[in-house]
């Protein structure tokens, strides 16, 4: 991990926030409702724009409204921004889809074998809602471990090491050739309970950390502009009761030793784009 310099991180500000306002306004044209989650939504209520040392941007989707997303965004050109998605043939190891920013250079170290847009990211994680407690809670947990585990190709290491282990066999056992369909049936199942007719909503694509949580649908029934450095920003409706769940009190700062902005990547350009580095820093591998 290193830290980021001033410099650095105020230029990953102002890129980063130009892409989200091309995303929103992409959104609010297709009437697609979209909120910032996360940090991000934080940083609107406490900073009114970054928390200091974060890095990046997320949005919350609908489901309905993702899957819509997906489909309208490959209907027109970007020519700056691309969208980056997980497909039969097309692997980015992420969960969702993502926005990337074609004129900067950002390589992650998962990524850096794979031949994908290597710059800046806004992550677009869609949101459902939860199936009701008992039997179908439980297969719509496992239905989206599974997912993730062939979605992603990527063991996970931070949950104890039975899942690690159970996750290691699972994804060696099976032929890659099968890990799409896996993936997808797998996405289908989960999914199944619209968010608009389930009480409580559930984050199925950030991994096994957030599975646990359960916020109130009605929280994210409608999104409302805030300022957000020089601009406004949608966050949910019901950011109060979303972020108190999710984060605690969330207008307390962490201690000083926290408040550091960290990256982990393989090479950062904010001037470049990362084509310049094919071969160099990414797809090093004869």
């Amino acid at each position: 991990m290193v830290e980021y310099t001033k410099e650095e991180l105020e230029q990953i500000h102002k890129l980063t926030t130009e892409m989200a306002e091309y995303y929103v306004s992409f959104c609010q044209k297709h009437n697609l409702l979209c909120y910032l989650c996360g940090g991000g939504c934080i940083g609107t209520i406490r900073h009114k724009g970054y928390i200091p040392w974060d890095d990046d941007l997320d949005f919350f989707m609908p489901r309905e409204d993702y899957s819509k997303f997906l489909e309208l965004w490959k209907n027109e050109d970007h020519p700056r921004y691309k969208m980056s998605n997980e497909t039969r043939t097309y692997h980015d190891r992420n969960n969702y889809a993502t926005i990337r920013d074609m004129e900067t250079t950002q390589i992650k170290p998962y990524q850096a074998d794979l031949d994908i847009v290597h710059g800046l990211v806004l992550d677009i994680i869609p949101i459902d809602g939860r199936a009701p407690e008992g039997i179908k809670r439980k297969m719509q947990v496992i239905y989206a471990l599974i997912y993730s585990l062939y979605r992603t190709s990527i063991v996970p290491t931070k949950h104890g090491k039975l899942l690690q282990i159970g996750s290691w066999i699972l994804l060696n056992l099976v032929p890659k050739a099968l890990h799409y369909p896996i993936w997808r049936y797998c996405e289908k199942k989960m999914t199944k309970y619209p968010l608009s007719e389930s009480k409580y909503m559930t984050e199925l694509c950030c991994g096994p950390a957030t599975l646990n949580k359960i916020y109130p649908s009605k929280a994210f029934e409608a999104a409302i502009f805030k300022p957000f450095e020089d601009t406004e920003m949608p966050i949910p409706i019901g950011y109060h009761d979303y972020l108190t769940v999710a984060f605690g009190d969330y207008m307390q700062l962490p201690p000083k030793d926290k408040q550091k902005a960290h990256h982990e990547v393989v090479l950062l350009d904010l001037e470049k784009s990362y084509i310049n580095y094919k071969g160099i820093a990414y797809l090093t591998e004869k």
